[in-house]
């Protein structure tokens, strides 16, 4: 018997459907331009919005942090593994987002996996949009609440949902246990939660609310505080996750909030609990990197603007394509045409990826272009060009 059969069909089965994925690995850092086989090329699909992977000062500052603290942790954050430099990035963070404290996780997946299960228990509801990241739906997945899917930002569903799981559930208001989680921007599509009616219903009846701000945080906002700033609702999120390997260049997960919270995670969060902690190298590139949001948020405007300039470049050469945020979606539908636009574009320069099923829908491939506040008008108007070009001729 071939024990491996079932693996080799389903290999051949993505090959033959345009599904199967491989990697490309880059020679070096990560910037505006990156380096792949010896060819420079313009990077438009990193999460790095900020270009802060390849800052000399978070890198001058991490090496220093080798050499006082060596490259591993040791241990799991409630037993050897928390240094000093974890609990200042923490406090950091907090302050950032204006909360009382803040907990970080290994990364943004093990936050949404830990958060959720341990936030909601059997009994109660979790109100998650349609359209949020797989580690949500993981984390809903692995807590006992009851999962009801509400229509991609659609508010009134979301009510009319609410409002039928609060009835069907015999018990008084006090005693109805729910919250709502959303991205903050979503991760395909590049739209922003509609925070305000999320929050108006939240409040109405008596749910927490979450959101994800992996791809918010340095992008939207005056000071890249994310979507509560970009709406001018400071404050109004019950937990606020996020995510350190997106505009801050680091890696790990974040969730912040109250006192309350925060203790009642460390506690009782698994993947927080049961994974060796992040390296004192990783948390330092984290810790400097708020500091320099914090003190650069020229870096956040410069990123808005190129958004809004790559989207103009766009239009002109005849593309439907909007976005307020660094994430933006080129539609292609076919899998196997948008695969091979990527390809395309990466032999003449340009690195785009070609997001396929199951990410998104199948036969709504797009092309996600996602901009840093590195790349210059030139950079994006030649890219807008050749995107236009590249879509044509498939």
């Amino acid at each position: 018997m071939n024990k491996w059969g079932f693996m080799e069909k389903a290999l051949e089965d993505l090959k033959k459907s345009s599904l199967y994925r491989t990697v490309i690995p880059l020679e070096g850092p990560q910037s505006a331009y990156v380096t792949y086989e010896g060819r420079k090329l313009l990077m438009l699909a990193s999460n790095a919005y900020l270009d802060l992977c390849d800052d000399p000062r978070i890198k001058e500052y991490t090496i220093e942090v080798i050499k006082r603290y060596g490259t591993g942790s040791g241990g799991s954050r409630l037993t050897t593994g928390t240094t000093e430099l974890h609990v200042r990035l923490e406090k950091a963070l907090a302050r950032f987002k204006g909360r009382e404290a803040a907990l970080v996780f290994n990364t943004g997946f093990a936050a949404n996996t830990g958060i959720l299960p341990a936030v909601c228990q059997e009994g109660g509801v979790i109100f998650s949009d349609e359209m949020n990241h797989a580690s949500i739906i993981d984390g809903c997945h692995l807590a006992k609440a009851k999962t009801v899917v509400y229509r991609h930002n659609d508010m009134a569903d979301l009510e009319r949902k609410t409002l039928r799981e609060w009835r069907e559930s015999g018990r008084k208001g006090e005693d109805f246990f729910g919250l709502v989680v959303s991205d903050g921007v979503f991760s395909m599509d590049g739209d922003i939660v509609n925070l305000p009616e999320l929050i108006r219903v939240t409040e109405k009846y008596g749910l927490l609310s979450m959101i994800d701000e992996a791809h918010s945080v340095g992008v939207l906002g005056k000071h890249g505080r994310g979507v509560e700033e970009h709406f001018h609702m400071e404050g109004s999120v019950d937990i606020l996750m996020g995510t350190l390997s997106k505009a801050f260049g680091s890696e790990g997960g974040y969730v912040c909030g109250s006192d309350t919270l925060i203790s009642y995670l460390r506690n009782k969060a698994r993947s927080f609990i049961f994974s060796t902690s992040l390296s004192p190298a990783t948390i330092a590139a984290a810790l400097r990197a708020v500091e320099l949001l914090e003190a650069e948020p020229q870096r956040t405007a410069r990123l808005q603007e190129n958004v809004r300039w790559f989207c103009q470049c766009l239009k002109e050469q005849g593309m439907d394509v909007w976005s307020e945020t660094a994430v933006i979606p080129i539609r292609i539908g076919d899998e196997g045409k948008a695969a091979q636009v990527s390809r395309r574009l990466l032999e003449q320069g340009y690195y785009i990826s070609a997001i396929r099923y199951p990410t998104v829908k199948k036969g709504q491939a797009i092309l996600r272009a996602a901009l840093m506040s590195a790349h210059t008008k030139e950079d994006l108007r030649r890219a807008a060009k050749a995107i236009a070009e590249a879509v044509r001729m498939e």
